[in-house]
């Protein structure tokens, strides 16, 4: 039996690659819709999308984003307990917002960071744009936990960081990558107005000035 080409190889690789990535992007896709509707079957899709991502972020030697996607790992985990305990309690998990000292505390704390961390990678790593991929993973910190607790704004912010990513994956030849961070630019603003809906839906019902400032 005559041994594979190398190039025929590469091909096949590639070609399966893509076919992780595709599955990724699907559920990754699966996983804000849901959200955008508090499903709390959004946690599924979300933790295997992360699962299939770490794998592939390690294999192209991005070894920061693949430490995003186990903090991701565990944040499906936190949000699904959080969405399902308040639930099972009959209180169910509302939409609410943040005051603008705890937005203050979350902007200062992901630019410190970014900082931080920016340099370390810049000065003792090869990485590339060291200080746009430590802002975007740390933002992503931040935001995850705002839709793990339900927090309006965290559409707001995922705008924001869902931008810079595109420019981040395109500079990675993460084409794919890249589509889908810029369809979430367009569902962010879809799940924003979606949870301002059901925000002043809530609080009218509720009897609560439900206006946004």
């Amino acid at each position: 039996m005559s041994e594979p080409e190398p190039g025929s190889a590469l091909t096949a690789a590639l070609a399966a690659m893509s076919l992780w990535e595709i599955a990724a992007v699907v559920l990754a896709l699966a996983y804000l819709l849901l959200a955008m509707w508090e499903k709390i079957s959004c946690w599924y899709a979300a933790f295997a999308s992360t699962a299939i991502y770490t794998v592939l972020f390690w294999d192209v030697n991005l070894l920061m984003e693949s430490a995003l996607q186990i903090f991701y790992l565990i944040m499906a985990v936190y949000g699904w307990w959080q969405w399902r305990h308040h639930r099972e309690r009959q209180q169910d998990l509302h939409i609410h917002r943040w005051t603008p000292a705890q937005h203050m505390v979350a902007i200062v704390g992901v630019l410190c960071l970014t900082l931080l961390f920016g340099y370390l990678l810049d000065t003792r790593t090869s990485a590339a744009l060291p200080y746009l991929d430590s802002f975007t993973t740390w933002g992503a910190v931040v935001t995850t936990f705002m839709v793990a607790r339900k927090v309006l704004e965290n559409w707001l912010y995922w705008f924001v960081i869902d931008g810079v990513s595109i420019y981040l994956y395109l500079d990675r030849e993460l084409y794919l990558t890249a589509l889908l961070f810029l369809v979430y630019v367009v569902l962010v603003v879809v799940g924003f107005f979606q949870w301002l809906a059901i925000y002043r839906r809530e609080n009218q019902n509720a009897g609560k000035p439900a206006a946004l400032a």
